[in-house]
């Protein structure tokens, strides 16, 4: 562990980012329990010695038998408050370490850029946290790199796929787990049209894989209603290359709101706020993404919710059940694999079924679950493919660039 991180000194030089990248919340310690005494007395983080001078061990190290002792979640291009997947996988951890007493605390890279989400890694680690958690798909670039470069830390790559990684092999101290998107995104589109709407929208972020199959599952849930109900649908289908707000994209969503779209799925992190101020002056409605968004329009002092549902995956469960397993000696489980999680192995996707949550005037719970468990069953298949545009025949989709 001493030459690797005599290394990664040497990397933190060239990299000149360290110190910027600590810029964190404050470290979130459970009050009421006690936490995990670390292997060895804190000393200064590597970060702060000069390349030159012989490395200190690290501040904690992970013990011995390689036992977890800390958690960190390094964010994506969000923040731990996205309202998206940084901020429900954020939930998992502290879930998690709060129940259970153990330190836990978040690093935001000071830029969208991989050297940046590398050097808050290295501050971590240095830090003395021995599992990191790393939301979103852009991870995968570096993800090879940091797991070999780290050995007894455990990595949690949520949303990171095979493809993300460039060729590298998931390590026996790495997890990455996907979700079954297109299985949501099915679920939102048959339910929306079961419930009335013919003059859908779907607002993308980035074309990544994650937002495409959330995309294409709509259309392929919107053709089966269409079929069933035997009704012509129309799709307005775009990306808006980001996952920010942005005045663009509010200004196209006001033109399609005003043009008589009627419900915009709206998928990919921030970019739902377009959606939203859009939606709010046409009176239109919205598909959340990724987690029951409901909450949103109940906590702002609007004239209605225009969140009829949402398009979720289980980040949060799934972060705390990783967490649970590789604390309680576990993670053999997992180490080395990519994971999808989907219908077949559990409800990792789907619908809120709060009371609260559910705003269909007409579809009901129960020809939700007649669905959910058709999809279970292998008698619905909603495909994954996320090169081509699924066939439709009674659903118009409107590609708009």
């Amino acid at each position: 562990m001493k030459k690797i991180i005599a290394l990664l000194l040497a990397l933190v030089m060239v990299l000149g980012l360290v110190a910027c990248a600590s810029s964190t919340t404050e470290t979130k310690e459970p009050e009421t329990t006690e936490t995990p005494a670390p292997a060895e007395t804190e000393t200064e983080a590597p970060a702060e010695e000069p390349a030159e001078t012989p490395a200190e061990e690290p501040a904690e190290e992970p013990a011995a038998d390689n036992a977890p002792v800390k958690v960190a979640l390094i964010t994506d291009v969000g923040t731990i408050d996205d309202e998206s997947f940084n901020q429900a996988t954020w939930q998992g951890v502290e879930e998690y370490c709060t129940a259970n007493g153990v330190e836990y605390n978040y690093y935001q890279p000071v830029e969208g850029s991989d050297d940046a989400r590398m050097s808050s890694i290295i501050t971590a680690v240095g830090d003395g946290y021995n599992v990191i958690v790393m939301p979103g798909f852009l991870f995968g670039a570096i993800l090879g790199q940091a797991q070999d470069l780290f050995p007894e830390v455990y990595f949690i790559a949520i949303d990171v796929s095979e493809g993300d990684l460039g060729g590298a092999t998931v390590a026996s101290n790495t997890v990455c787990v996907t979700f079954a998107e297109e299985q949501a995104g099915y679920l939102a589109g048959y339910a929306v049209v079961k419930d009335g709407y013919t003059r859908l929208g779907f607002l993308g972020g980035i074309a990544v894989p994650a937002v495409i199959r959330y995309g294409y599952g709509f259309i392929q849930g919107a053709e089966a209603a269409a079929a069933e109900l035997n009704t012509e649908v129309e799709i307005k289908y775009t990306y808006g290359g980001t996952f920010s707000t942005d005045p663009a994209v509010t200004a196209k969503m006001e033109g399609w709101y005003a043009d008589g779209t009627e419900i915009v799925f709206a998928c990919g992190g921030g970019i739902y706020g377009s959606a939203l101020e859009a939606a709010l002056q046409y009176n239109g409605m919205l598909v959340g993404v990724d987690v029951d968004q409901h909450y949103i329009g109940e906590a702002e002092n609007y004239a209605y919710n225009p969140f009829v549902t949402s398009a979720m995956k289980g980040l949060q469960q799934t972060t705390v059940d990783i967490l649970a397993d590789l604390f309680n000696g576990e993670f053999g489980k997992y180490g080395g694999k990519v994971m999808n999680m989907s219908l077949t192995e559990g409800d990792y996707v789907g619908l809120p079924t709060a009371e609260a949550s559910w705003c269909f005037q007409s579809f009901t719970m129960d020809e939700y679950q007649a669905v959910v468990d058709a999809i279970k069953a292998g008698s619905v298949v909603v495909s994954n493919d996320t090169e081509n545009l699924p066939e439709t025949s009674f659903v118009t989709v409107n590609v708009i660039e």
